[in-house]
């Protein structure tokens, strides 16, 4: 990632519920990002792996939740959720992204869990 990205965040606000981190930047935009979103758009090596090939579709999390934001160093945050995943650094430009490109990228998950027949919804216990 970029370390010094052409935006910079004015404000990181995670929500009372857990499940949505506001993310207001000095262009004046601001996004509401889903800790599912998030969770399933993890820039970790578990999710993305080494290469484009190697990316993994994460399933079962509609229920996620944001437990824990760390900032490292003034380039990114270190999110933990609630299913213990912690690995993923999310940059300035990387979060810009994710807020800009929403749409497109939540209807591609949406159609890699379809195509993979998987669901948001956790397996049943």
């Amino acid at each position: 990632m970029n370390p010094s990205p052409d935006v910079w965040p004015t404000e990181l606000r995670l929500n009372k519920d857990r499940r949505t981190l506001t993310v207001s930047f000095d262009d004046g935009r601001r996004f509401d990002l889903p800790a599912e979103y998030l969770r399933v758009n993890s820039p970790s090596a578990e999710v993305r792996g080494h290469s484009p090939d190697e990316r993994k579709t994460v399933p079962g999390k509609r229920s996620v939740e944001i437990i824990e934001v760390l900032q490292v160093g003034n380039y990114a945050v270190r999110l933990v959720f609630d299913d213990m995943h912690s690995t993923g650094i999310f940059g300035w430009d990387y979060l810009y992204s994710l807020g800009r490109d929403h749409a497109v990228n939540w209807q591609k998950y949406l159609d890699e869990l379809a195509a993979q027949n998987m669901s948001r919804d956790p397996p049943a216990r």
